[in-house]
């Protein structure tokens, strides 16, 4: 009776439900998840709300397998608690759902269609043997990438049979380990297949190595899915609307549309702008925000003695038109890109010997007020701007495209070694340099879509992989080009990353260099032959030893100055004049999403687009050749255009708000690279669009100085930095900007202002990076010029090697870059002024200038130029007084120990006032 009972209770419970019990299940799904998982919006791209989304499944892949209830995701989820997130299912609608699936999940359509096609194969093959057999290798006539060239096969016939795995080659060399050749996989960079792979290429064959026809995932002009547009209504996912400027209030001093915005928030509040900083102040303040280097005595004189009106606005025109400009603004933009002189990851860091000509793309560019949209257009997709390939020169403007490029060549890149050149390091490589561009150019968190939805934002996995596309004829992880490193002719053009498409005029002077180099070269060695000939015709006199060895040390003579002379002009070699660049190729792998970001989890196809909730949904890319006969895929091309369009929501905003942010302190958005919803909401949002607006205009065809020239004008940043103690009440953190913010110097600003201060800085423009010395106490410093040191822009940054004052003062290594500096407050910082040797080495040039400029005056004098030369102003009687009585008090300090020497009084008073506030803030 008991195992009666027993047989009965086990029937019972894999006895299949009722119809009407499945129905139960699929209803209950409906009610707990449709409201995240429905069948427009469903977040994961799944539908929980009907038979036919559950048996889709998501983005992810499927979430229910009939019959193995272990396997399925969604039973995973529920059971941890995990969905729905309001709070656990009851314990009986998760058994429920569990039962229900176990019986096999009725009501659920039935597949239709193979269970395995060519799309989870291709992946496979692209992976672990297209870098020998497809793209630019085809070894043994074999190309893999595609059903039709495996059953086309290569030289020993089709690589597999379909539906006869046993039969096919291809499956044959891999069970045999000789797929990929084990003394192949660190040469090009691919490992063996996994076993669940080899397994899953033996189903398909079985199968008869079915094929569907699968289009990729693009937007259409249908409704999009995932998107809907209520997330669109997000302020930042609108485009900015043009508002009116508010009126003035009586007394307002100021015509300035910036200051009209302002003063509405102050006055709202009780309250109102700072007094206007006095001329001193002001002019050290513009200076060192427009050229990052201090105004001379000669120019703060100039100022003072301008009594006309425009005075101010004339200095910050003549400031603006300083070639210092595009140093101070470019170096910004540098973090933004990540800019490094070297590659990063290994400790070899090795240099990037051509990635100063995109610092000085950037410098050029700004300082030619290059507008912004093209300064973007060039940067992401120069190479497709022209037809450089066929151009019979390569102008200065198709050079300068091209060289822009290297914007996306920032990160870190360690694949210039095969043992880090594998699929998953080129993904994390792509992977920055996406984060790169949404960071600094959209004001967009995406990294995290690379894995998931994004958490916040509406932003699919789906359209992080639709971007990847945008950039997969340049970025190819399964077609990537190891980086630069000599002279390898035969490979041509393409099958480097460093592009030898340098400006005509260079590499024609390259040649002539070369030619003469080679010539020397010959005269060199002919002359060594001749002198060898002479010596052997001359044959001295039987036992004349001393004919012979004054003959023979002729030859040595001559042999050593030959060899001299070779290695000399050896040295003089130069490569090829190249850049660095990215390209597209026009031959992109497929895109496929990659499950939870993991590149052996293939999920659905896709083709490139944009964030959708960046548009209306339902309008497509418009991608197009970019010129006749053209080989790359202009996808690139087409963002970019897409990023630069009249009413694109964020591309203005974004670089405007930076521009705020370097300007008065803090952004009118302060999370600057977050315009999301977790990001800050804009103080002053009507500033921030009419800005915006602005910079798109006509009027100002989205050039920068115009847009500088208006802030450094307005009220708002001509005001003082002091304060009442009421104004600070009311307004604590400044968000109303009811006075100038102090701030410090930074890294750069004070490395330059050093020099200049002290009569070392040498202002020679672009070129190679200085190189960079090690000491024995370990500071990195820059390498002298003849002329003194030049700015810090121009000194080599490695990754691994920092340049010691400047990493103290918080310039970022930029892994991969730097959208907003940190500025710490931290001991380093004053004992490297303190202590460095460096620094006092400075001072005592410093004091050097100091009396050749006050000529043979006293010490009042010499603390009068002082204090003028280094923060622009005399003196206060107390200040010269403390300074007059410190200097006496080391001047008549007792006569050093034996063996040390004395320190000069005014050498120790110019390092003083090197470390002292005054110096080293700007008001």
């Amino acid at each position: 009776m008991l195992a009666g009972v027993i047989g009965i209770a086990a029937a019972a419970a894999v006895a299949p439900p009722s119809p009407e019990s499945g129905s139960a299940a699929i209803s209950l799904l409906g009610s707990r998840c449709g409201a995240c998982h429905a069948a427009r919006g469903g977040k994961g791209g799944l539908n929980l709300s009907s038979p036919a989304g559950i048996a889709a499944g998501g983005i992810s892949g499927p979430v229910v397998t009939p019959g193995k209830p272990a396997d399925s995701r969604l039973l995973t989820m529920i059971e941890s608690g995990k969905m729905p997130p309001g709070g656990r299912l009851p314990a009986a609608e998760i058994r429920r759902i569990r039962d229900w699936i176990a019986a096999g999940s009725p009501g659920l359509p039935k597949e239709s269609g193979p269970r395995i096609t060519q799309h989870q194969i291709i992946p496979i093959m692209y992976l672990r043997c297209a870098p020998c057999h497809g793209g630019r290798r085809k070894e043994a006539g074999l190309d893999l990438r595609t059903p039709a060239g495996m059953r086309a096969g290569g030289k020993s016939g089709p690589a597999i049979v379909p539906g006869k795995p046993e039969e096919s080659r291809l499956l044959k060399r891999v069970h045999a380990g000789e797929m990929p050749p084990p003394r192949m996989v660190v040469a090009v960079s691919v490992k063996p297949m996994e076993p669940g792979e080899i397994r899953l290429m033996e189903d398909w064959i079985r199968l008869g190595a079915p094929e569907v026809e699968i289009a990729a995932d693009v937007q259409t002009r249908e409704p999009d899915p995932l998107v809907a547009d209520k997330d669109r209504l997000f302020w930042a996912f609108q485009a900015p609307k043009r508002p009116t400027v508010p009126a003035l209030p009586p007394g307002a001093r100021t015509t300035n549309p910036i200051d009209a915005f302002l003063l509405k928030g102050l006055k709202a509040r009780g309250l109102d702008f700072s007094p206007e900083a006095d001329r001193r102040e002001l002019i050290r303040r513009v200076t060192l925000d427009l050229t990052g280097l201090p105004p001379t005595p000669d120019d703060v004189k100039a100022y003072l003695a301008d009594a006309a009106p425009g005075a101010y606005e004339r200095v910050v025109d003549r400031l603006l038109a300083s070639p210092r400009y595009g140093e101070q603004w470019g170096r910004r933009w540098l973090d933004l890109a990540g800019y490094s002189d070297s590659e990063g990851i290994q400790e070899s860091d090795p240099i990037r010997p051509y990635g100063w000509r995109y610092r000085d793309y950037v410098v050029r560019s700004l300082n030619a007020d290059k507008p912004y949209d093209r300064f973007l257009l060039e940067q992401i997709a120069g190479d497709e701007l022209y037809d450089y390939a066929r151009a019979p020169e390569i102008t200065s403007e198709i050079a300068d495209s091209l060289i822009a490029t290297a914007f996306l060549r920032q990160v870190p890149d360690a694949t210039f070694a095969n043992i880090t050149n594998f699929v998953p390091d080129r993904l994390d490589i792509i992977g920055d340099e996406m984060q790169v561009l949404s960071s600094s150019v959209m004001g967009l968190t995406m990294k995290c879509a690379r894995c998931h939805d994004h958490k916040f934002d509406p932003i699919p996995q789906r359209d992080y992989y639709r971007l990847l596309a945008v950039f997969k004829g340049a970025f190819d992880e399964h077609d990537w080009l190891t980086n630069y490193d000599g002279e390898r002719p035969e490979e041509g053009p393409i099958a480097i990353r460093d592009l030898p498409y340098a400006p005509t005029a260079e590499v024609r002077a390259w040649r002539e260099r070369e030619t003469a180099r080679r010539v020397e070269v010959e005269r060199v060695k002919a002359a060594l032959k001749a002198a060898e000939q002479a010596a052997r015709s001359r044959i001295p006199a039987a036992g004349d030893e001393a004919d012979l060895k004054k003959r023979d040390a002729e030859y040595a003579r001559a042999a050593t100055d030959a060899a001299a002379a070779l290695k000399g002009l050896d040295a003089r070699r130069e490569a090829v004049p190249r850049i660095r660049a990215l390209w597209d190729r026009g031959e992109p792998s497929p895109t496929y999403l990659l499950r939870r970001g993991d590149y052996l989890k293939p999920g659905p196809l896709l083709g490139p687009g944009v964030p959708s909730v960046l548009t209306d949904g339902r309008t497509p890319l418009d991608i197009r050749p970019p010129f006749p006969g053209a080989r790359s895929t202009g996808r690139r091309l087409a963002f970019a255009r897409w990023l630069t369009q009249p009413g694109q929501p964020l591309t203005a905003r974004v670089i405007v708000n930076r521009i705020w942010k370097w300007r008065f302190g803090r952004g009118i958005v302060a999370t600057v690279d977050n315009f999301g919803k977790m990001g800050a909401r804009p103080t002053h949002p009507e500033l921030l669009d009419w800005l915006a607006t602005t910079l798109s205009s006509p009027e100002y065809g989205w050039r920068l100085k115009p847009l500088h020239r208006l802030m450094v004008t307005s009220r708002a940043y001509r005001q003082s930095s002091r304060t009442t103690a009421e104004a600070v009440r009311r307004d604590p953190d400044n968000r109303w900007l009811g006075r100038m913010p102090l701030r410090r110097m930074d890294a750069e600003e004070l490395h330059d202002t050093l020099l200049q201060v002290v009569g070392e800085l040498d202002v020679t423009p672009g070129g190679p990076s200085d190189p960079i010395e090690v000491r024995e106490d370990g500071m990195v410093t820059v390498a002298r010029t003849a002329r003194g040191w030049r700015r810090a822009l121009y000194g080599t940054h490695r990754r691994k090697q920092p340049i010691t004052l400047l990493e103290a003062f918080d310039r970022p290594q930029m892994n991969p870059n730097c959208t907003e500096r940190p500025e710490s407050t931290v001991a380093p910082q004053a004992l490297q002024l303190m202590n460095s040797e460096r620094v006092n080495t400075l001072a005592a040039s410093f004091a050097r200038r100091v009396r050749s400029v006050a000529g043979g005056a006293g010490v009042g004098e010499q603390i009068q130029v002082a204090f003028e030369l280094a923060l622009g102003r005399p003196p206060s009687g107390e200040e010269a007084a403390a300074a007059i009585t410190a200097i006496g008090r080391w001047s008549s300090a007792p006569a050093p120990a034996v063996g040390r020497a004395a320190v000069d009084p005014l050498h120790r008073f110019c390092h003083a006032l090197l470390n002292s506030a005054g110096f080293l803030y700007v008001d």
